[in-house]
């Protein structure tokens, strides 16, 4: 009887310490094969070319290429390729980012061994899974909006969009810190998750999208 073939598996994220937990927790497993790791998002699309993994572990926030991103051109590259994103974060606009750019998976870094090794199994068998603590919260974003004002990109929590709106407005970060009361560093965190969710490049790009959408007149 042949043995059942091993899920290939990459895993990308920034932090060694993790990425190399990770792949020595998960390689010596019966059915699983770490046949690549990469340190940001560029390294995870390049090693998913290269291998054709089965699946991809995914982390958001990473240098060169966001996780989205690097989800969004994995997928366009090989859509057999299952992308399970694994991450600290886990608010509203960040799942529903990366469900668009093509993940069937999200589950927190806390989550235990066998939780991800299931996740692992079910994505690679062409299901989608989450974790316990997101699975309401994903039905209540995929869920129809109630009637009222449309916010012009619904995937950023309300300070993300107030802080694009400032953007869009030619506002650099010190300034935007001094209006809104924020230390330098709470304004350069939300505008890396802005470029994340909406999957720009840059600030530029986010400045033309914001003001197609009627930010920055204030």
């Amino acid at each position: 009887m042949t043995a059942p073939t091993a899920i290939r598996l990459v895993i990308a994220d920034d932090h060694p310490v993790f990425r190399d937990g990770l792949a020595s927790l998960l390689d010596p497993l019966d059915g699983i094969e770490v046949v690549a790791r990469a340190r940001d998002g560029a390294e995870a699309v390049a090693a998913a070319r290269e291998h054709r993994p089965d699946v991809v572990i995914m982390d958001v926030q990473m240098p060169e290429l966001n996780g989205i991103e690097a989800t969004r051109r994995v997928v366009a590259d090989n859509p057999a390729t299952g992308v399970l994103v694994l991450t600290m974060g886990e608010d509203d606009g960040t799942v529903l980012a990366a469900l668009r750019a093509g993940a069937r998976g999200y589950l927190r870094k806390g989550a235990e061994q066998d939780e991800i090794v299931r996740a692992i199994t079910t994505v690679h068998e062409g299901g989608v899974v989450f974790g316990a603590s997101l699975a309401a919260r994903i039905a209540e974003v995929l869920a129809p909006a109630p009637s009222g004002p449309v916010r012009p990109f619904p995937e950023l929590t309300e300070r993300e969009t107030e802080i694009l709106d400032r953007i869009a407005a030619g506002r650099s970060n010190p300034q935007i810190a001094a209006e809104l009361f924020l230390s330098p560093k709470t304004v350069r965190n939300n505008v890396t998750h802005i470029l994340a969710k909406l999957q720009a490049t840059d600030r530029a790009e986010i400045i033309i999208r914001a003001r197609d959408k009627g930010l920055g007149s204030g």
